[in-house]
């Protein structure tokens, strides 16, 4: 007993040999002999730490382009058809794409006019409508589609899927009836 009394265990023996074969310095060897250790590791802890935030970005951007597409979806609608069409008749892809940018604006552009020249309110209605209830329904549907796949309720997807149509709906319609004020934004102009 007495010959063990000064001896350390030995399995704390071993584990203090591993703490100092950690703690020293690799020789300069090392270095040049395993260089992508360094490397791998610090491409590993980048993606840990870049991916959430890039998710959550891609996601965002997913969620404002839906937005925007809901919002504006008789022109998206018209300039998608146009498109197609396009190309359908031999104009290749890039001539498709000039032709459904061609159309989607034409058509935005054609109900802004259409709205401030009409004297008549229940025309302005009617314009209104035309351009907003595809909107709620775009809104609606690509709600409900977010909805089936992260709840399983049916009660609860009904509930969003309506929030959401009112909620692109609502914004349609302001998109759509509001109109700049003509002249200057009341800020400072320089003059020279």
């Amino acid at each position: 007993m007495a010959s063990s009394a000064g001896r350390e265990p030995r399995g704390f023996s071993f584990r203090r040999h591993i703490l100092f074969a950690m703690m020293r310095r690799a020789p300069w060897w090392w270095w040049q002999a395993q260089p992508s250790d360094i490397v791998d590791c610090t491409e590993t802890t980048a993606m840990f730490i870049l991916a959430p935030f890039l998710l959550v970005v891609g996601i965002g951007f997913l969620c404002w382009l839906f937005f925007t597409v809901a919002v504006f979806a008789l022109p998206c609608a018209m300039g998608l058809m146009a498109g197609f069409w396009a190309y359908g008749a031999g104009a290749g892809v890039v001539g498709g794409i000039i032709v459904g940018f061609v159309a989607a604006a034409a058509t935005f552009v054609i109900g802004q006019v259409a709205f401030a020249l009409v004297p008549w309110m229940w025309l302005k209605l009617l314009i209104v409508l035309l351009y907003t209830v595809p909107a709620v329904i775009m809104g609606y549907s690509t709600t409900h589609g977010i909805a089936q796949m992260l709840m399983p309720s049916p009660a609860w997807q009904l509930f969003f899927s309506v929030i959401g149509a009112i909620a692109v709906g609502v914004t349609a319609f302001i998109r759509f009836t509001t109109v700049a004020p003509p002249g200057p934004s009341g800020g400072n102009i320089a003059r020279v």
